[in-house]
């Protein structure tokens, strides 16, 4: 793994202070899971730089995140989602795949030629998913058009790349950079590589034949909704000038279990981003040379990103058409009384004070 300089590892302070606080918030967890049942597994469609496809999202459930084992990001919840004992043995692996395909053919007319396999961790990390699953798996997809692989930037290898594109897959390396200025990365969101280091995964993913997606965070904690809007439009222009970097997705933070972030938000000191903020970061980065797409994961609840309650459907529309479209002249189309509201906290929020709104 990339290594942060070694302030952070000071006992009781930066990451190491991070980690021992999130250890403590996962150690909360008593449920248990299946090693043969996928986390989840549903069917939509997705922009790609060879157009919109329809397709099978699969988020395996691996023994976890190796950074999340060791504390992990604050927003992450994902690793209470994993099988207890580090590991998932192939066959069990196996399995879920099949559970997915038997999704897909109860709910789809035809099979997806998109496929996205996630693992809330490194698909690309052997110790999530071996070597021989990961052959196994490009073999099962190698009859698709696309398939894109999570993973941290430590574990992209040309190698393991070559499993895919040698099937005939155009393949996409999904990377959770979070955001593209380092600070931000290690002291709000805990992650311990820096830009560099993603730079470095689209350089060996661009060699091996494949592209890079990158996930950006939007309002990680301890930033007022102005800093991170102000972030995230710096950070998806940065992404999209690495070479190799064809697509930036933007994740607004959702509030997870077992996590720091849920602490904070328990206490009244965060809250999840504006619907706005999202569209306004669609709408001032159209023009980039890149595909820009958000999803916002539980939008409309306290817990996800959302405005007032009334526009929240109607703004996600928005947000669902410009990530297949691209065209920005959707957000005229949506509107409402509180996005005076939203104006006035971008101008008057600040990160010691907030949330200025709920």
């Amino acid at each position: 793994m990339s290594k942060p300089s070694p302030e952070v590892y000071e006992d009781g302070r930066g990451m190491d202070a991070h980690n021992s606080v999130m250890r403590d918030i996962r150690g909360l967890k008593e449920k248990h899971y299946d090693p043969h049942e996928p986390t989840r597994v549903w069917l939509d469609e997705d922009n790609t730089p060879s157009g919109v496809y329809d397709s099978l999202t699969i988020i395996l459930n691996t023994g976890g995140c190796r950074w999340a084992r060791a504390g992990g990001c604050t927003m992450c919840g994902y690793v209470a989602e994993s099988v207890e004992g580090g590991t998932v043995e192939h066959s069990a692996l196996m399995d879920q795949i099949q559970a997915c395909l038997d999704h897909e053919a109860d709910n789809a007319d035809e099979p997806a030629d998109l496929i996205k396999i996630y693992t809330s961790g490194s698909f690309l990390d052997e110790r999530e998913v071996p070597a021989e699953t990961r052959q196994a798996i490009a073999e099962t997809f190698g009859d698709r058009e696309r398939i894109v692989l999570e993973s941290l930037p430590d574990f992209v290898d040309h190698g393991k790349i070559t499993d895919f594109t040698e099937q005939g897959l155009d393949v996409d390396i999904a990377v959770g950079l979070e955001t593209a200025t380092d600070k931000i990365r290690h002291d709000c969101v805990n992650k311990y590589f820096d830009f560099s280091d993603f730079e470095d995964a689209c350089a060996t993913a661009k060699e091996a034949g494949a592209g890079v997606k990158a996930y950006l965070l939007m309002k990680p904690p301890f930033l007022s909704e102005r800093e991170a809007r102000d972030d995230m439009l710096a950070s998806v222009r940065r992404c999209a000038d690495v070479e190799g970097c064809h697509t930036v997705s933007m994740n607004p933070c959702n509030v997870q279990q077992f996590t720091m972030v849920n602490e904070l938000f328990r206490e009244g000191g965060y809250r999840p981003p504006w619907l706005w903020s999202v569209a306004d970061v669609l709408e001032q980065t159209a023009d980039i040379d890149a595909i820009v797409i958000s999803d916002p994961v539980g939008h409309g609840s306290d817990r996800g990103a959302h405005n007032c309650g009334e526009c929240d459907d109607k703004v996600q529309k928005a947000i669902k058409d410009f990530d297949l479209r691209q065209d920005p002249s959707v957000f005229e189309q949506v509107d409402c009384d509180c996005k005076r509201t939203w104006e006035l906290v971008i101008d008057e929020e600040t990160s010691y004070a907030m949330p200025l709104a709920r």
